[in-house]
């Protein structure tokens, strides 16, 4: 071996020996969030009366007869014929009776996260349409085979808490071979908590027949349900969609939780200034809480205010901009002043690239998000072009960008002994520095995150070992993993018993 490859290879080794995470893992998800509150409490009350006022004056349009018949059970009010309006006592009702935490279950009971409280986890979502090729760095139309490798990439990472369906499989049209085989991808290939969403209501219960396969028979997926539903039941503004609101009742009945998720777009189906924006779409997302705990008091459901934003100038969406990082970090602190389980989105970068303006975009974002405490994060990990394409590298990627969030979010434990000032005299006063001392080396472990794909070496070395940027960097561990990682989490008889059943496509 030549002298100067023996020495990059040796370089390389000491890196990945610096970069392996310690034992201890310093910043692990779920960590406390909370700390930044855009909102003051005065600003918070008037928001939220503003929304109760939406709720008692305009209420809810479009409103299914069957809904209707239960909301009006339950105390809503027709307006005219199109609407309904609810009494804020009835809003207030809801808040009370809704679950306030609930268990999001893996498959692995290691895997399942407490929803609720103040516990941060990032996650994914997204119905990308375009895929980040791996090979040629362009986006092309997503497929089948790209949500089965999305699926088990992330299954890899330990960032990533729960995953939801991050792309749409465009060669399956039919709806109802897409919604079965993107539920057979997630079960296929990991056994985190995982989420989807149902194209129809008579998708939901042969969808659950296979869960119940992979849970170990009829009814058993119902016991611990391990997997969720994204729905969005409200139309901004203020109207109910029907085929949302079937397979919302269709969920209850099988015991499926659910982010019930707003997104109206500022300017364009909501508000353009601010504080009118969270005030509506927090009506809108009172609306689902409402319906969900009229069918069912006390149902598990994220509370999921996604505020969406868009470039007045053109009708681009703006998933990075900072009005999308303070609207949705407001979003989180309202819900979880209310005392609800808190879902919101970020990490939405515009970049197409993995550049630099994905990599301000998503950071500024997510961590707003974070610090703010909400308690579900999607969109978080993956995504790019304004949630229109997914990307291989960009899950790796977010997965140590996240890292580092937590570690920001653990904040600094200060005590006695880590105020450290024994150990500051006996440096003074003996070697000068504080370099091999026992502090330092319990600090190393217990106390710092070191990243497996930030460079953090000199020029010259960076230089030497083929000048690689993040994107190349991403791009080999995600091809590492996806080379090697291919999870068997059906038995040979689940797997047989489905396919036996279900038209499954790969």
């Amino acid at each position: 071996m030549p002298a100067e490859s023996g020495k990059r290879s040796g370089r390389k080794a000491r890196h990945a020996q610096r970069a392996a995470r310690p034992v201890i893992d310093p910043c692990p998800p779920g960590q406390r969030g909370g700390a930044f509150k855009p909102l003051s409490p005065i600003e918070l009350d008037q928001i939220f009366e503003t929304a109760l006022r939406l709720l008692e004056t305009l209420g809810m349009g479009n409103v299914p007869d069957r809904l209707a018949a239960d909301l009006r059970a339950a105390g809503a009010q027709p307006r005219d014929r199109e609407r309904l309006v609810f009494p804020r006592a009835m809003v207030q009702r809801s808040i009370q009776t809704a679950a306030k935490t609930f268990t999001f279950h893996g498959r692995d009971k290691v895997r399942s996260i407490e929803v609720g409280g103040d516990s941060v986890y990032f996650g994914t979502g997204g119905a990308a349409v375009q895929t980040l090729d791996l090979e040629t760095g362009l986006y092309r139309p997503s497929t089948l085979a790209d949500l089965h490798d999305f699926t088990r990439l992330q299954d890899m990472l330990s960032n990533v808490s729960w995953f939801t369906r991050c792309c749409v499989a465009t060669d399956v049209p039919d709806v109802r071979d897409l919604d079965i085989n993107t539920a057979y991808a997630l079960l296929r290939n990991t056994t985190k908590p995982v989420a989807t969403s149902f194209t129809l209501a008579e998708n939901v219960a042969p969808i659950v027949q296979m869960l119940d396969i992979a849970a170990g028979g009829p009814g058993e997926f119902s016991k611990r349900p391990f997997l969720k539903a994204h729905i969005s039941p409200v139309i901004s503004p203020l109207r109910y969609g029907e085929d949302a609101v079937d397979v919302v009742y269709e969920c209850v009945a099988h015991n499926i939780p659910m982010s019930c998720i707003t997104a109206a777009q500022a300017g364009a189906t909501a508000p353009a200034t601010l504080a009118g924006f969270l005030a509506q779409s927090l009506a809108e997302t009172l609306a689902s809480l409402v319906m969900v705990n009229t069918i069912r008091p006390g149902f598990p459901m994220v509370f999921s205010n996604w505020p969406f934003v868009v470039d007045l100038r053109t009708g681009a969406f703006a998933g990075g901009s900072g009005e999308t990082a303070i609207l949705n970090a407001a979003s989180a602190q309202i819900t979880n002043w209310l005392g609800l389980p808190s879902g919101v989105a970020a990490s939405m970068t515009d970049a197409k690239a993995i550049d630099a303006q994905y990599g301000v975009e998503k950071a500024m974002t997510s961590l707003a998000a974070a610090l703010a405490g909400g308690n579900l994060i999607y969109e978080s990990s993956g995504m790019t072009a304004s949630l229109l394409g997914a990307s291989f590298e960009g899950f790796v990627l977010d997965d140590e960008m996240h890292s580092h969030t937590y570690r920001a979010l653990r904040g600094i434990e200060v005590t006695e002994e880590n105020l450290g000032f024994e150990a500051i005299c006996q440096s003074v006063l003996g070697d000068g520095h504080f370099l091999g001392s026992a502090e330092t080396y319990a600090a190393m472990e217990r106390d710092y995150f070191y990243p497996s794909l930030a460079d953090r070496n000199e020029p010259r070395t960076w230089q030497e070992e083929g000048a690689t940027d993040a994107w190349a960097a991403a791009r080999e561990k995600a091809k590492g993993i996806l080379d090697t990682h291919h999870p068997e989490y059906l038995t040979p008889q689940q797997d047989a018993e489905i396919r036996g059943r279900f038209d499954i496509l790969i």
